[in-house]
């Protein structure tokens, strides 16, 4: 029997911007993709958001930490790892978040959750300072 969620964390670990075609290999056609930023339709659109993330990436690596699957639903709980050519240049940074999946033979639905303010706000000089002066207040 195969193992889509296998399949699934192998695939993130691979993927590049040269190799998306991969991702036919663990989504379904119709696959509907959610993220705190974006709610895409269809295989051909989340490879579409792919090739524009992974633009200027170096690297990027996945460390699943944890994971509960059952009849065709699962949630990994994930550190991405990347280092990405223009923004905080030569530096590794590492996001947690967590994948919501739903499954067949491949992943239908997928909904990610992680904190945008970590991944992107804090990293810009200004406004970054701004945020992390207002969590120090609450």
């Amino acid at each position: 029997m195969p193992d889509p969620i296998g399949r699934f964390k192998e695939v993130f670990n691979q993927l590049d911007a040269s190799n998306l075609d991969l991702l036919g290999e663990i989504y379904e056609s119709d696959v509907v993709f959610r993220d705190p930023v974006h709610e895409l339709k269809g295989l051909e659109a989340l490879r579409g958001y792919y090739a524009r993330l992974y633009e200027g990436v170096v690297s990027c690596r996945f460390e699943f930490e944890d994971e509960l699957i059952t009849d065709g639903r699962a949630v990994l709980v994930w550190v991405m790892h990347f280092e990405h050519a223009r923004f905080c240049r030569g530096e590794t940074l590492s996001l947690a978040g967590a994948s919501h999946l739903r499954f067949g033979e491949k992943v239908f639905l997928h909904h990610d959750y992680f904190d945008m303010g970590a991944f992107i706000y804090e990293k810009v000089p200004l406004l970054g300072g701004v945020i992390r002066a207002i969590k120090r207040r609450l």
